[in-house]
């Protein structure tokens, strides 16, 4: 696993697959399947219940015996099959459209590309693996989504939600996660692909609630190497992504000011994340997405042991 993940895709060989769908298959390759399991106990595969069909759901799981009795359709579930019911919240808000600064070298994907391609391939994964799964696009509001579903055909679904033309304005995570709350139909596990760069108690005040009605809770933290590094040297202007405001001003100054505020954030969104139960995981922009994902994967399984 390590040796192949260091072989890995750097952001610049993915940014040049164009499809969504190629680009989670080029980072599932370098990523060992198996490393997930089901947040709740039980890795058994006996039949847990009937429910009725709907449209899209495999055959071969059709009851045939109760259709002969009952003239109706039904699909078996089994415990495995229903122990993980994936979610995807993507921040399509205009902070993820930071692509790194004009001395970027190599060029590196946006936040929202990079976690647009994170989520396709955790989605690639989980459905290998027979999971349910879905997925939302959100700012201040859940714009796209999908409902989650097991068939492999899924995945296209998927792509298509990341790849909708976006509209992105400010995001309200509060609004955004009560929702989701409100809405999932069974508990399950979410995951939020986001900067996190909002409302900090908004954010875990909305995770809180999640995690009130039963919900395994992730969070993959998207940032840019320039914000976590602040690169900048001279004279520069920086806008706002989403407040209509600059500042100008000599970074070197600021630099260390600007760390300093970096370093208290994450430590904030860590403890925070793991006074919920929540795993966390941060991702640069700038580093293989596969390495990032099989070191995400890696300490859910470890978790979960």
């Amino acid at each position: 696993m390590t040796r192949g993940s260091r072989r890995s895709l750097h952001p610049e060989s993915i940014a040049r697959i164009h499809r969504l769908e190629l680009r989670a298959r080029a980072v599932v390759e370098g990523v060992l399947a198996g490393l997930h399991k089901s947040p709740y106990k039980g890795q058994s595969v006996e039949f847990l219940q009937h429910r009725e069909y709907v449209r899209g759901d495999d055959l071969r799981r059709v009851d045939w015996k109760v259709w002969g009795r009952q003239d109706r359709y039904y699909v078996k579930e089994f415990e495995e099959e229903t122990n993980l019911r994936l979610t995807l919240l993507v921040d399509g808000s205009t902070s993820m459209d930071y692509a790194g600064g004009p001395a970027a070298t190599p060029p590196r994907p946006t936040k929202y590309d990079c976690a647009a391609t994170l989520a396709a391939s955790l989605a690639w994964l989980a459905l290998s693996h027979g999971d349910a799964v879905g997925c939302g696009v959100f700012d201040d509001r859940l714009r796209t989504q999908v409902p989650a579903r097991t068939k492999r055909s899924q995945l296209a679904n998927v792509c298509d939600v990341l790849e909708a033309p976006r509209n992105a304005g400010p995001g309200d995570f509060p609004r955004v996660l009560r929702t989701a709350a409100e809405t999932l139909p069974r508990r399950g596990m979410v995951i939020v692909v986001s900067d996190l760069l909002g409302d900090r108690d908004g954010i875990f005040k909305g995770l809180h609630l999640l995690r009130t009605r039963g919900h395994d809770l992730a969070v993959v933290q998207v940032m840019d190497d320039d914000e976590l590094d602040f690169p900048f040297e001279g004279p520069t202007r920086f806008e706002g992504l989403e407040l209509p405001a600059h500042v100008a001003c000599n970074p070197r100054g600021l630099r260390e000011g600007y760390l300093a505020a970096v370093q208290a954030f994450l430590a904030e969104i860590r403890r925070r994340s793991a006074a919920l139960h929540c795993d966390y995981a941060l991702v640069r922009t700038g580093e293989p997405l596969d390495a990032a994902l099989v070191r995400f994967l890696s300490r859910r399984a470890s978790m979960a042991v």
